[in-house]
């Protein structure tokens, strides 16, 4: 008997597809996909409570313009 357990596929979101998370012995977690395209499935699907009520960055740059006139 091997030591190792038997790991199964993780259900993933379909634009995910491929996602492998491994965390190695020395605790650093390893992706065998870009973090910039795991950040921006994250902001279009997953809702921020922290941000619910914060204007957005397009709504802050209008304020600011209507300041310097």
């Amino acid at each position: 008997m091997s030591n190792e357990k038997k790991r199964k596929k993780a259900k993933v979101n379909p634009e995910l597809d491929g996602l492998n998370v491994e965390i190695d012995t020395f605790g650093e977690i390893k992706f065998n996909y870009n973090i910039d395209k795991i950040n921006d499935f994250l902001d279009k699907t997953v809702d921020d409570k922290k941000l619910r009520n914060k204007p957005s960055k397009n709504d802050e740059s209008e304020e600011e313009s209507d300041y310097k006139d």
